[in-house]
């Protein structure tokens, strides 16, 4: 029901309205009456009305001077004016306070009952168009981090983006990019990884370094952009914070992260910045993991760049940690088919392809990696592209399988530890799947979700609700007659017996107080 007050100076009048209209049947409710727009103001602020029925001419403040002043305090409002024929081209002055309602005295109840539909109708189909912007913020608020990470990654790889295309992102996510003086910093992992490892790195990166603006994957690393102000000197700052992040990050998982950290430029050109990570990246081959690499210990030579192809052989080997051979298999045939259309001489090509294959090989098991090493005498044998893509792939799909075994074995593992926190922290209500993923350190919450309904077949949310409700039931049984804002308070919903009898009643199929019931 939406609330209504009634203003004529004439008692009759306002009387009469009050007692003949079916308020109710309109979709509305009588709130309250005024005899004048000063007295109708005082009651708008107390009553808060949605709709306004006033006449036009009243002594004081006139129905045409409410509007006005509603019009800026209280722009929500509708109005309906009451006039006489001699007023009428006074109060359609009002329409530019997007007054559109108006009856002519005398009216009758179905005049007004008329006016009332149509005005509800706008009502109703405003708050539809509230609640529907408000769900597509939510549902944007949701995505919205996703999109930013896909943003930088598709940014600093498609040269197809422009200036145009930065001013729509921007204008998304709500900060200023194009004006801004940028910095990348490049996280490469060292050894054997899962993937909330990459998770938690980048959420200690962002924990640490204020000056975050966008993060991304790109397969086996992650990639930061840092605000870095022109007029601000303090690189030695930043990479003091910079190794903080990844003293941290090895202290939690004992797992060195190789580090590239760009020279500042605007963001514009921050896809030249990327490949002087990528060229200082390459440069760890000379120095110990864990290293952390600037632009100042690349020799001159280096830094300017060579006609080089990206193989990204940190994608593949994602690929084959995940199991996912459907994926490894496209991204193979994506890369071999780079290097047919190079047309490089047949050494060359070997090389690349034996780098590729020594990445696979440090993702081996320690008893399969002897077989695989052995494979490197075979591939430098090997004279055509052809024979060395279908070794390459034959042993990616043998690794994979090996990883898919060992990938659904680490998902049981977490889940078991999710398992074992639910178990000791059920009578929480605050229990929840984003404080599962802090205890679990720095891990991702949707992450976690997945992986544990990929286990156990349930959203995390519904299997506690299920625990709860058994836990409930067997205190039940045990202790006979017991009351429900108790059993709430003791399983996790935080008293609310309403909602826990509303659960329970989904779970079990009766309500508390017939479970108690001798059966």
């Amino acid at each position: 029901m939406y609330k209504l007050l009634l203003v004529d100076d004439e008692r009759l009048i306002l009387e009469g309205i009050s007692q003949v209209v079916d308020w109710e049947q309109a979709g509305t409710e009588l709130a309250g009456t005024a005899r004048n727009g000063i007295e109708a103001l005082d009651k708008i602020e107390l009553l808060s009305p949605d709709i306004v029925i006033t006449d036009i001419s009243m002594p004081g403040l006139d129905g045409l001077g409410l509007v006005e002043q509603c019009s800026e305090r209280y722009p929500a409002i509708k109005f309906v004016m009451l006039t006489g024929y001699k007023d009428f081209d006074y109060a359609c002055s009002a329409m530019q306070h997007g007054v559109k309602h108006y009856l002519l005295k005398p009216c009758n109840e179905q005049q007004i009952q008329e006016a009332l539909t149509e005005l509800v109708q706008e009502l109703d189909e405003r708050i539809s168009r509230e609640q529907f912007a408000t769900e597509m913020k939510h549902r944007l608020t949701k995505v919205l981090p996703h999109v930013k990470e896909q943003f930088l990654k598709e940014w600093i790889s498609n040269k197809t983006y422009g200036s145009r295309d930065l001013d729509y992102y921007q204008e998304l996510f709500g900060i200023e990019l194009g004006g801004k003086s940028v910095r990348l910093i490049l996280f490469r992992l060292e050894e054997s990884f899962e993937y909330e490892h990459l998770f938690a790195l980048q959420n200690i990166a962002q924990d640490m370094l204020a000056e975050v603006l966008l993060s991304t994957t790109i397969g086996a690393q992650l990639l930061i952009l840092l605000e870095q102000p022109e007029a601000a000197d303090n690189q030695s700052d930043l990479l003091e914070r910079i190794a903080e992040v990844q003293e941290i990050f090895f202290n939690f998982y004992k797992i060195h992260a190789t580090i590239a950290v760009s020279d500042k430029g605007r963001m514009i050109h921050s896809r030249s910045l990327y490949r002087q990570t990528l060229q200082c990246m390459n440069h760890r081959f000379y120095l110990e993991e864990g290293s952390l690499i600037t632009g100042s210990d690349i020799p001159a030579d280096e830094l300017s760049g060579r006609n080089e192809i990206e193989l990204n052989e940190e994608q593949i080997c994602l690929l084959v940690k995940a199991g996912d051979q459907v994926a490894v298999d496209n991204e193979l045939e994506r890369l071999f088919g780079l290097l047919a259309d190079q047309r490089f001489d047949i050494n060359v090509t070997r090389s690349y392809v034996l780098q590729l294959y020594s990445a696979m090989i440090r993702l081996c098991l320690p008893d399969e990696r002897s077989s695989f090493t052995s494979g490197l005498a075979e591939l430098a044998e090997l004279g055509t592209l052809g024979s060395l893509k279908a070794y390459v792939m034959k042993a990616a799909e043998r690794l994979t399988a090996m990883y898919d075994r060992h990938f659904m074995t680490r998902q049981s593992s977490i889940v078991d530890k999710m398992l074992r926190i639910i178990e000791a922290d059920y009578c929480n209500s605050e229990l929840s799947l984003g404080s599962v993923a802090a205890e679990m350190l720095y891990m991702n919450p949707d992450y976690l979700g997945k992986i544990f309904k990929k286990v156990t077949g349930e959203k995390f949310s519904n299997y506690v609700a299920n625990y709860r409700i058994g836990k409930a039931s067997e205190h039940i049984i045990r202790s006979g007659d017991v009351k429900v804002f108790e059993l709430a308070e003791l399983y996790g919903f935080g008293g609310n017996a309403q909602y826990f009898s509303q659960v329970f009643k989904k779970v079990t199929g009766m309500t508390p107080t017939d479970f108690m019931k001798p059966q």
